[in-house]
């Protein structure tokens, strides 16, 4: 139920693949701002049509499990909506003292224009600062969390205006005019991910952003996915173009990762994953 407009909605899925999904509701002129990762949202006034051209209604309960057994389900840890509270909880951990600034980042984070440069993404880096080093530094973390906190899909610019934030808010909460200036500093770097040699703090936070790169296939093609539904407001030749010099730059890193640990975890899986992209992109172009 849509508590503003009182509307029954129905959830449509497919129990093979998302391309069979989007076809058929395509076919059936249902817009693609309706798909929310692994579903159709419906109104359930549709669902006798829906049936007539083959879909088959089940209860709730049965949805799920379908959805499940299908491997298509995205569990609530990816779901951008899904990671207010557990977010919330860790930046208590990091700034007890801090908890209206944390609202506003996890609230910037969950901004609907954003598709990869999210909530999910967050956490993962989060999660991947934490394989990189048991105790990341608190400016390496507060850095993680103000990366993207300011996210227009305009390169360099949301960087530094995402530095200019931090430095803003960590100077009103009193930190340390060194400590806030380091954080800003490693904001800017993620820009370009090519921390000097020696610069521990840069390596750490470069690495865990591009963690998603050493994904399995099918979390970087979600990831592709996502960016490219970020710019969904460029063209197909023009944004194609974009993200083949992208792709290049990350593969000419040498390496990609700059921490031991993440080499390790993420190199060769990440150089398969972008070289696999470029492909695909040098056929399109």
């Amino acid at each position: 139920m849509w508590p503003a407009h009182g509307t029954l909605f129905a959830h449509l899925i497919s129990d093979e693949s998302l391309d069979e999904l989007h076809a058929f509701a395509a076919d059936c002129g249902i817009r693609r701002r309706a798909f929310d990762q692994d579903h159709y949202d419906v109104a359930a006034h549709r669902c006798a049509d829906l049936v007539a051209r083959g879909a088959r209604q089940v209860d709730g309960g049965t949805l799920v499990r379908i959805l499940t057994s299908s491997g298509l389900r995205i569990p609530a840890r990816r779901r951008n909506s899904a990671l207010s509270g557990p977010l919330m909880l860790r930046w208590l951990g990091y700034m007890p003292c801090a908890e209206s600034l944390g609202e506003e980042l996890v609230r910037r984070w969950g901004e609907s224009h954003r598709r990869y440069h999210d909530r999910t993404h967050l956490l993962a880096v989060l999660e991947a600062l934490e394989l990189l080093t048991p105790q990341p530094p608190r400016a390496v973390v507060l850095a993680a969390w103000f990366h993207d906190a300011v996210y227009d899909g305009v390169a360099g610019s949301d960087e530094e205006r995402s530095a200019r934030l931090a430095e803003d808010r960590l100077a009103r909460l009193g930190l340390s005019h060194s400590e806030a200036s380091e954080v800003a500093r490693l904001v800017r770097l993620t820009a370009g991910h090519d921390p000097a040699a020696g610069d521990t703090n840069g390596a750490l936070l470069c690495d865990a952003d591009l963690s998603v790169l050493g994904s399995p296939p099918e979390g970087y093609q979600r990831y592709s996915t996502a960016v490219r539904e970020e710019y969904a407001h460029i063209p197909d030749e023009q944004f194609v173009t974009g993200r083949a010099a992208v792709v290049r730059s990350l593969l000419a890193l040498q390496p990609i990762f700059r921490t031991q640990q993440g080499r390790e975890l993420w190199e060769k899986t990440a150089r398969a994953n972008l070289a696999a992209e470029l492909a695909v992109l040098n056929v399109t172009l």
